[in-house]
């Protein structure tokens, strides 16, 4: 009861209250330029990485990332940039 009420508090602040989405939902951002440069925040950490995959822990699943010549450029705790060919973006629900 106590978590569909919390969820119910969250989506009426973003609505009402014009608060991001993002920051109340506790959902990631994705920034994407081209096929080149992704830009991911507010993910929970690094599950798998290698020059052609990148696997994100979500609060609510995974992010999976396909594609070559993949080099991570910054992470921090929550965020991480990612260069490369990038060819498919999925979104892996738990």
């Amino acid at each position: 009861m106590a978590k569909k009420w919390g969820q119910f508090i969250r989506k009426w602040m973003t609505t009402n209250m014009e608060l991001p989405q993002d920051v109340m939902m506790d959902l990631p951002r994705i920034t994407m330029i081209g096929q080149i440069h992704i830009y991911i925040e507010n993910h929970r950490g690094l599950i798998a990485f290698s020059d052609k995959e990148l696997r994100l822990l979500l609060k609510q699943g995974q992010l999976l990332i396909k594609g070559k010549s993949f080099v991570i450029k910054t992470i921090l705790p929550e965020e991480i940039l990612l260069e490369g060919k990038i060819d498919q973006v999925t979104y892996i629900s738990e």
